[in-house]
């Protein structure tokens, strides 16, 4: 007696075998040349016009002709449709477009800035800083305020604080989580005005204008404290910045 097992391995080798036999891959890349194994197919040009039928000899003696690779577009068409191309450049353009997307990918970052109720000016205007740059950089921005001991019966203190800073950033950006009590936090969420690729691709050509200014003025001499500002403002901010007041 056959187990329910060995029946259920069976049907899916038999569906694999028959997905395979109507013109499937189990490979991600297409059929080429004399990988095609169809009498038949629906041929595209170089140039995308559209040659109709033919037998699959007749497709590879064209392909051979042009100095070109016969590449399976739609394996699952009746015909399938193959088109005329340099397999090789289509391959790199694509490996190029794919990169290009990622290089301009924007990845939604929320970085964390922690506070105390009674925070001093100068501590005040070092974290306010961070959210600045964290804004401009346009990633959104966690605000925390840590409550201890009997700052816990206070929280207007932290809620005056967090309104504080909103007001000194809404250039730059806008309250997106309204303050709220968790635990012996308060918690506050800023969104930047400016769009992630937006901020990069400001970053790339502030980065990009100082190269040729550079270029421009060999002689001339960076005052290290610009550099480091110029620096601070293009480069990647830390996965998390927190500290406490």
């Amino acid at each position: 007696m056959v187990g329910p097992y060995v029946n259920q391995t069976y049907a899916a080798v038999r569906q694999a075998a028959v997905w395979c036999y109507r013109g499937g891959s189990i490979s991600a890349e297409p059929r080429i040349n004399d990988r095609i194994r169809v009498p038949e197919v629906r041929l595209v040009g170089p140039s995308g016009e559209q040659v109709g039928i033919v037998p699959l000899a007749k497709a590879l003696e064209l392909a051979q002709e042009y100095d070109l690779d016969l590449v399976e577009v739609a394996a699952n068409a009746r015909p399938p449709v193959c088109k005329l191309m340099d397999y090789g450049k289509f391959k790199y353009e694509s490996a190029m477009k794919a990169r290009e997307a990622r290089k301009n990918q924007a990845h939604t970052v929320i970085k964390e800035m922690k506070l105390r109720p009674k925070i001093d000016p100068h501590d005040y205007d070092t974290k306010k800083g961070h959210v600045v740059r964290f804004l401009k950089q346009g990633d959104k921005v966690k605000i925390t305020i840590m409550f201890r001991g009997r700052e816990q019966s206070r929280p207007e203190l932290g809620y005056r604080l967090l309104q504080r800073l909103a007001e000194d950033v809404q250039d730059l950006g806008f309250v997106e989580s309204n303050p709220k009590q968790d635990g012996r936090n308060m918690i506050m969420v800023l969104g930047p005005h400016k769009k992630k690729t937006e901020a990069m691709a400001e970053a790339r050509q502030a980065q990009e204008a100082r190269k040729a200014e550079a270029k421009a003025n060999p002689g001339r001499s960076q005052n290290p404290a610009d550099a480091e500002t110029a620096d601070a403002e293009t480069a990647e901010a830390p996965a998390e910045a927190s500290a406490e007041a």
